[in-house]
């Protein structure tokens, strides 16, 4: 009975293979060697910026998933998120409330404007939420925000995970929604609803930053996407090189015995032993000798020694991961050492010129997250309005200024005595000045007064 059933799996078995090797994919043409899908030519339809990365959310979601693993696992990527977070953001942008100019405004309500402000930085811990946005935004090419206005008009913001805005089942026949993002019918930019766990959630209650696509696309794509393939090349090649390098200087020496039979050698080896010692159950010897410092060793006619680790050439494999690192740095626009940690081959001050294409390239994702911070400012200070804690028409008479950490070179002594120039002659104000240095020129201002009335109050008693 047995085996008539073996033959007849056999016989299933074989016909399961048959036909598994008769399948054809019917998009394989459309792939090269390396795994990419290729363009279609003489498409109709017009062909996005991502519709070679991703077509529909769950191949979105593969790559995401991808590209979190880097950022978690390969340190040049680490490393590279972590830089970019520390130029972008560094200890923190400041926020500053004033009187829109040519407006005569109460000094009493920018400080009103201040407060709420000051009140949504500290309860949000804004300062470290500001990584996390740079560092979620790199990694999965988008970051969601969503804001919840309490009664009294203070404001709470909490992260959405991407893998949280998705297409409810009954809405995949809605040409409007894809992605998980409601659209107007024929204004993909005019967003109406983010659909999160299957909440419609008004777009006006969220933000969403999304980058390395055109603004006709609805989802990011991640910052180390083009070069992922580099990033692990560049690992594994790293792991390689080191387990070589380790295997060759583990063994110090081999001896070779030309012509001689294996128990000869046991017994000579056994017999040149400073130590024998027997391990495991199965009875196994294992035999050392000491070489001392400066040992000569003489070797006959039937043996000779060679030594591995007098072959290992590092130089040419450290050459390859420098090629490899330069592609990723390149897919950054940062100098090599901001990926490698390495500053042989560049200095700092001739890379952070102000001219130089990293500074630039930074320049412009501060102003980018400026521009995005200043909308959640701008909604904090509105939410307050609504609650009655400010003027409905508070943002038509104030508004919010955003200092950033510097990014070039720095000579502070030259910087200072600019500014002081500017200063005496009315072009810089001592609030920016303050702004610029990175203080709060109102607390500055308290704690100048408290040491003045130290200073010059008479002694007690």
């Amino acid at each position: 009975m047995r085996t008539s059933v073996d033959h007849w799996e056999n016989r299933f078995q074989e016909a399961f293979d048959e036909l598994y090797a008769s399948c054809v994919d019917p998009a394989e043409p459309f792939h090269g060697d390396d795994g990419e899908r290729w363009l279609p030519l003489g498409s109709r339809s017009p062909v996005t910026t991502t519709e070679l990365a991703f077509r529909n959310e769950q191949e979105l979601a593969e790559i995401r998933a991808e590209c979190r693993r880097l950022a978690t696992t390969n340190e040049f990527a680490i490393n590279g998120h972590e830089n970019r977070v520390s130029y972008i953001v560094g200890t923190g942008h400041t926020y500053r409330a004033t009187p829109k100019k040519g407006l005569s405004v109460p000094e009493r309500l920018a400080a009103q404007a201040q407060s709420v402000l000051d009140e949504f930085i500290r309860e949000n811990t804004w300062h470290r939420r500001q990584q996390e946005i740079v560092r979620r935004r790199d990694r999965d090419g988008e970051v969601f925000l969503r804001f919840f206005a309490d009664d009294d008009g203070a404001t709470r913001v909490r992260f959405v995970e991407p893998a949280q805005v998705s297409t409810p089942r009954e809405l995949l026949a809605d040409e409007s929604v894809s992605f998980g993002i409601e659209t107007a019918p024929h204004d993909v930019e005019q967003v109406r609803h983010y659909h999160v766990d299957g909440e419609a959630v008004p777009a006006d209650e969220m933000q969403h930053r999304k980058e390395n696509v055109d603004a006709n696309v609805k989802r990011g794509l991640p910052l180390f996407y083009p070069v992922r393939k580099n990033l692990r090349r560049a690992e594994r090649i790293l792991r390689n090189m080191s387990v070589v390098a380790e295997i060759q200087s583990a063994i110090a020496l081999i001896r070779k015995h030309r012509g001689g039979s294996r128990t000869a050698v046991e017994q000579f080896v056994s017999g040149q032993a400073d130590v024998t010692i027997s391990r495991g159950a199965q009875g196994r010897t294992a035999n050392y000798r000491r070489y001392g410092a400066g040992t000569i060793l003489d070797a006959y006619g039937d043996v000779e020694y060679d030594f591995p680790a007098a072959g290992i050439q590092a130089g040419n494999f450290v050459a390859i991961l420098q090629a490899e690192l330069r592609a990723i740095a390149s897919r950054l626009v940062m100098p090599e050492f901001m990926l490698t940690s390495d500053a042989s081959n560049a200095n700092y001050s001739s890379t952070m010129v102000a001219e130089g294409p990293a500074v630039k390239m930074f320049e412009r994702l501060q102003a980018e997250q400026v521009e995005a911070d200043l909308a959640v400012m701008r909604l904090v200070i509105a939410s307050a309005a609504r609650a009655g804690r400010l003027p409905k028409d508070v943002l038509e008479l104030v508004e919010i200024q955003v200092g950033t950490p510097s990014l070039s070179v720095r000579n502070q002594v030259e910087e200072a005595r600019i500014r002081a120039i500017e200063h005496q002659h009315g072009i810089l104000s001592p609030q920016t000045w303050s702004q610029q240095r990175g203080l709060d020129y109102d607390q500055e201002q308290a704690n100048r007064a408290l040491h003045t009335a130290r200073t010059t109050s008479p002694p007690s008693g």
